[in-house]
């Protein structure tokens, strides 16, 4: 089973070798968007990132992310040096200096900038803060429902490295997707402290049994905007929801699972630790939160 493939995997589109990167306020060739190997992003991965789409012309859910990324970055006692408008504005220089109107995934990333030393101390960051956003032509090219398989590693505790932040500090999630990668699955599950079922390494998680989505409570789990929009989408379309602890064994016997996230929106998972899940399709209730999800955001 060496077939794998990604939530976050793309069509091949030749004009993103021609992109121009927004760095610290200055449009420049990808060859040319570079950062100092001082920058603590890069040093000791302190930073905070936010993935936005482009859908016929409009960011989706634009406030949220924007007011996610500033809140992540007071709980990091990191300044971003500009207003929420001056960032969204950078925003919108990159999309139209890369000529972009719909179906493009942004990347913006601020870190605590460079350091006079390569050594921890957040004071050490002398020139800062560093931002950057990377923009691509993306459309998702996923062939088949995801497999995943359940790995040891955890999402942290709140008082380790919390999980609501979306912080570039991923190695965690990165081991987590190497575990399962061995395994023969694409990404992986992750349980929660309890052993309850939480989250991939890169994606919100649900399943739909007997007519109900369940995902899970969110405590230890990034709250994804995507995640948010499917729970609202449930209910005003009169789908019964709920966040709550559930284990494997539920899984295992769901009807349908899928996952969410900026990138690929909702991703029909067809396999668990090589069990089918349901028909090991998409079933009818994630295709139409999938079409639901599609009016809403103007796709």
């Amino acid at each position: 089973m060496n077939d794998h493939v990604s939530t976050h995997q793309a069509e091949d589109d030749a004009r993103n070798e021609d992109i121009l990167v927004w760095v610290n306020g200055t449009l420049k060739p990808r060859p040319q968007a570079t950062v100092s190997v001082y920058d603590a992003g890069f040093m000791l991965g302190d930073g905070v990132w936010e993935g936005i789409r482009l859908y016929s012309g409009r960011w989706a859910f634009l406030d949220a992310h924007i007011d996610r990324l500033f809140d992540a970055a007071l709980a990091i006692d990191l300044d971003i040096g500009r207003t929420k408008d001056q960032v969204k504005q950078a925003l919108f220089d990159t999309q139209t200096a890369n000529g972009m109107t719909t179906d493009a995934h942004a990347r913006l990333m601020v870190t605590r900038g460079i350091k006079a030393r390569p050594f921890q101390h957040p004071k050490l960051s002398r020139s800062g803060p560093t931002m950057a956003i990377i923009m691509e032509h993306s459309r998702p090219s996923i062939p088949r429902p995801i497999r995943l398989a359940t790995v040891p590693h955890l999402r942290g505790l709140p008082m380790t490295q919390d999980p609501k932040l979306n912080t570039h500090s991923k190695l965690n999630c990165i081991l987590a997707c190497i575990a399962a990668e061995k395994a023969g699955a694409d990404e992986a599950l992750m349980l929660d402290v309890h052993g309850f079922v939480n989250t991939t390494n890169a994606c919100n998680v649900f399943i739909v049994r007997k007519g109900q989505v369940w995902t899970s409570t969110g405590d230890y789990c990034l709250n994804g905007i995507t995640r948010q929009a499917v729970i609202d989408l449930c209910r005003a379309n009169g789908i019964p929801v709920f966040e709550r602890n559930y284990t494997l064994v539920d899984v295992y016997s769901a009807d349908e699972m899928f996952l969410t996230g900026t990138f690929g929106a909702q991703t029909p998972v067809g396999q668990v630790d090589g069990r089918t899940i349901g028909t090991g399709q998409m079933g009818p209730v994630t295709a139409r939160l999938r079409d639901l999800y599609k009016a809403l955001v103007g796709a």
